[in-house]
């Protein structure tokens, strides 16, 4: 069984320190309160596509076998990744490590919403550690991540990038459960992304905190008149980058019911683009679309949206 030091952030911020308190059902680190999940995916020459080739779940985290329905990309593996528990609880402790080597091409997507369950006691992280080797490709895209009143979540994703490589990795963030009366009810939300070279050199840090108990999340530098919050990383060589930069920064231009923009991130690491609107499926369909363009330009294929179903 993998331990709970071993998923848990070795740097959880300070301010999730008031409400570190004993849990009284079940508390952080007993079964079933963490999660692990380890993947690696690489080119299989003899059958011509991208395979597992190690595979290691604790629930309430696991995937199932890597699907290829895919026609303009027949190589490329879709992975779903779920949870028998729904969501993610007060005290859970997730962590998941995924790496491409050997020319790998793969899709990861969620089952669903990432739900932050309301808590009582505590808090839960999720640490997610992505790797993607030598002329390998993914796109990492999970569904929204929903923050339920009173609950407090910290999440601190590595992206490890190899030069020749390219990631797209995204996260979306929506006020709570607005048919509910949920609107921004949740105590803290805090994610940090971390992008690396393949040598764990750091070449950016992106710390988004959220918390709108004590914040106006409806003024100008927040939320404003918007209330989901969108961001896609797109970690790539850089004179892609620079084209790419381009075609997004004028799609969403055209978009009028999407603010936001493209921008290159700091020492040729690629592009980190921010993206605002009221409504979670308007926001991943301009992600899609994102997609649809990266993959075009590095890969020449088509792309068509994620099948849930």
């Amino acid at each position: 069984m993998t331990d709970l030091k071993f998923c848990e952030p070795d740097d959880v911020p300070v301010i999730f320190s008031a409400y570190d308190k004993k849990i009284e059902q079940l508390d952080v680190g007993k079964s079933g309160k963490v999660g692990f999940l380890r993947l690696k995916l690489e080119e299989n020459s003899d059958k011509n596509k991208t395979i597992i080739t190690d595979q290691y779940s604790q629930v309430p985290l696991y995937t199932q076998k890597a699907l290829y329905y895919d026609e303009t990309l027949p190589n490329m593996a879709h992975l779903f990744i779920m949870s028998p528990s729904g969501g993610i609880l007060q005290g859970d402790r997730y962590r998941m490590d995924i790496s491409l080597a050997n020319n790998a091409v793969s899709h990861i997507t969620t089952q669903g919403a990432t739900r932050i369950y309301k808590m009582n006691s505590n808090y839960a992280t999720q640490l997610i550690n992505i790797n993607v080797g030598k002329n390998c490709y993914l796109e990492f895209i999970p569904d929204q991540i929903i923050p339920f009143r009173n609950s407090r979540y910290y999440q601190k994703v590595s992206l490890n990038v190899d030069p020749s490589a390219t990631l797209i990795y995204s996260e979306i963030i929506v006020p709570g459960r607005v048919a509910m009366g949920e609107l921004f009810s949740y105590d803290l939300c805090y994610l940090k992304t971390i992008g690396q070279n393949t040598e764990k050199k750091i070449k950016f840090i992106d710390n988004c905190m959220l918390k709108p108990k004590n914040q106006n999340m409806n003024t100008l530098g927040m939320f404003g008149n918007h209330t989901v919050l969108a961001s896609v990383y797109i970690l790539t060589k850089n004179e892609s980058a620079l084209i790419l930069n381009k075609k997004i920064n004028s799609i969403i231009k055209n978009n009028d019911e999407v603010s936001g923009g493209s921008t290159m991130l700091p020492n040729n690491s690629g592009l980190l683009v921010r993206l605002m609107c009221n409504s979670s499926e308007i926001i991943k369909t301009e992600i899609y679309d994102i997609v649809r363009i990266v993959r075009k330009e590095i890969l020449d294929a088509e792309f068509t949206d994620i099948r849930k179903t």
